[in-house]
């Protein structure tokens, strides 16, 4: 028998249900509604002004008035809202900082509103409540909840508060779930990920939990720390485990490991959250791909990749898209951020409704020789090469040799695995099969006698989580990039060479 709060989630899914369809099935419409409104609302701000947006009454003007930039563009406007000043880049001041550590920037203060905080917290929420509509199950809403995530302890700037994003939306949890939600205030405030994962350990090993959410590879070492503790996989540990909320990195090269972790096959959900917006979440089970979100206060523009680095290349709207073409995705935010460029790539799976999958990083891809290798094909390489083997594999990247100490170039995979191939020379070249199908410039470069055949160096077990703790970004949010077009994780990891 249901309980009285599964029971009211079913009705309440249902609506939700119906409001996302509504605007799903008039995606262009919402969109334009979305533009006029965050071009109204933030007419009279600094950058309103400086842009002109008083006369700005198409995308197209918007776009010629408007140029895009990353966040070290947008820093001076970002400079004069963290020293305190109001009506910068949206009406007011935000009610938080999203702080995050970026590559080139060094610390990124982005900025929450009022208007945006509330589309993080429904559009998590709708994630759960879209599966409750499809699937008819809701007895998980009884059970013990963990969100591996940041501290909630915030720091405050001149008068505004800030931390990590998942620090700060763990503040928004409903009342309803606060008994459910697990770890603890006093563990989730630890900072060292490693102690943290430790505690949440001896705080869940004993429990029910139902639904399990975070980064995959840093629940993969919760888990590991669970069964060496408890001699149990997950499955048995947790009966009612059914629901693995994830987000941050594809799925599928965890997946294999996962069902051995846990034992059984679970379902699961994927996010596409982030600290300048939520985009996206799998609406259903069956179908590929995350429902872009269209009326969260977020103006989708977007530029084919291979076009992104050309002096003026074309900017289009959800109107003009294609699938299975990698864009660059540039946002317009209830936040402040204008034509931004968060640094992502997506294809879309579908145009009825708009769905997207997270192709990888512009800055993330190797194309030392012109090959243009993204992070979704290298990806999409492993998870053919180790479909119906005993190959396991905990985490990988991949990097450019230009200059081997003999014969041509290559890529290099460094690999930790759980269970290596019997024949190695055959899953490498499984590997290479699936790049050369997906990528023809790879393909030529190989036929061509310009690249020989990819190299793989296997790497020491938690060799990767090692490396991360070494440069501070152990846990969180933080995740190793699938691929580089340069060596500098590719050297550090050296270190935790296994090839001889």
């Amino acid at each position: 028998m249901l309980s009285i709060k599964a029971a009211l989630a079913k009705p309440f899914a249902k609506r939700v249900y119906k409001s996302i369809k509504k605007w799903s099935s008039k995606p262009i419409e919402t969109q334009q509604k979305v533009f006029y409104n965050l071009i109204s609302e933030a007419k009279d701000t600094a950058f309103g002004k400086d842009h002109n947006f008083n006369s700005i009454s198409t995308i197209e003007e918007f776009q010629n008035q408007v140029p895009i930039r990353d966040y070290e563009a947008l820093k001076p406007y970002v400079e004069r809202v963290v020293a305190g000043e109001k009506d910068v880049l949206w009406k007011g001041k935000p009610i938080y900082f999203a702080k995050t550590s970026g590559t080139t920037s060094g610390a990124k203060y982005i900025p929450i509103t009022k208007e945006s905080m509330p589309t993080h917290v429904e559009a998590a929420r709708n994630a759960i409540l879209m599966y409750i509509h499809e699937t008819g199950n809701a007895k998980f809403v009884d059970g013990k909840m963990i969100f591996l995530q940041g501290s909630p302890i915030l720091e405050e700037k001149n008068g505004i508060k800030l931390g990590r994003l998942s620090g700060i939306v763990a503040h928004y949890v409903p009342k309803y779930l606060q008994k459910n939600r697990m770890p603890s205030l006093e563990t989730n405030c630890i900072d060292d990920w490693e102690t943290k994962v430790d505690a949440i350990v001896e705080e869940t090993i004993n429990e029910d939990m139902s639904i399990i959410s975070g980064i995959p590879s840093w629940v993969q070492m919760y888990f590991e720390k669970l069964i060496e503790k408890s001699g149990k996989n997950v499955g048995d540990l947790f009966k009612n485990f059914n629901l693995f909320i994830f987000g941050g990195v594809n799925y599928e090269p965890y997946r294999a490991k996962f069902e051995n972790l846990i034992g059984r096959k679970v379902d699961s959900i994927e996010l596409y959250p982030a600290s300048e917006g939520f985009f996206a979440f799998q609406d259903q089970q069956k179908e590929k791909g995350m429902l872009l979100q269209l009326n969260s206060g977020i103006f989708y523009e977007f530029i084919e990749a291979e076009h992104f680095f050309e002096d003026h290349p074309k900017r289009i709207t959800i109107a003009d898209v294609k699938l299975s073409v990698n864009y660059v995705m540039i946002i317009s935010t209830t936040a402040g951020l204008w034509a931004y460029n968060i640094g992502d790539t997506v294809q879309f799976t579908s145009l009825k409704p708009y769905r997207v999958i997270v192709s990888g990083r512009i800055k993330h891809f190797i194309s030392a020789f012109g090959e243009h290798v993204i992070g979704k094909e290298v990806e999409q390489a492993l998870k053919e090469a180790t479909e119906n083997t005993s190959i396991s594999v905990n985490e990988f990247t991949v990097a450019p040799q230009i200059n081997p100490e003999e014969g041509l170039p290559y890529h290099e995979w460094l690999i930790e695995f759980e269970h290596e191939p019997d024949d190695e020379a055959q899953f490498i070249e499984a590997l290479e099969t699936s790049l050369k199908h997906q990528n023809s410039y790879y393909l030529d470069l190989i036929d061509g006698k310009v690249l020989r055949s990819l190299k793989i160096t296997k790497i020491k077990k938690d060799g990767f989580q090692t490396y991360m703790k070494s440069i501070g970004k152990l846990g969180g949010q933080n995740k190793i990039p699938r691929l580089s077009n340069d060596r500098k994780i590719a050297d550090c990891l050296y270190q935790f060479n296994l090839t001889k």
